[in-house]
């Protein structure tokens, strides 16, 4: 029986964001954590328009899945996600926002403090 994500590259970042919890003491790694260990099936899938509805310019934004291109950003933000979907890059690209990976943004010293987690 099958516990967890199969792809490797998933299961190091798990792994990764557990101990950064840990050593931080900050919980938002340990949720985000958790919620890239659901099924594939289960884990979350944001389209820009969501995106640009829940938030306002310059804000940081993580997204524990991946990012689609529906909808429009009409603001410039910092999104970290596991993955983004290429017309999706292109379109932040164009409303001159950055798409970065969940391992950029933890090298950052946040604690949860000033970033949302939409999903």
């Amino acid at each position: 029986m099958r516990t967890g994500p199969t792809n490797i590259e998933l299961k190091s970042l798990i792994e990764e964001l557990k101990k950064k919890a840990y050593a931080d003491n900050a919980l938002i790694w340990r949720r985000i954590a958790d919620d890239l260990s659901k099924p594939t099936r289960k884990r979350r899938t944001v389209n820009l328009s969501r995106i640009n509805l829940y938030t306002k310019p310059n804000e940081t934004v993580i997204v524990p899945g991946k990012v689609l291109s529906s909808g429009e950003l009409d603001h410039s933000l910092t999104i970290a996600a596991w993955k983004f979907s290429e017309q999706a890059k292109q379109k932040i690209e164009k409303a001159k926002a950055k798409a970065i990976s969940i391992e950029d943004i933890m090298k950052d010293s946040i604690k949860g403090k000033r970033v949302k987690i939409i999903g």
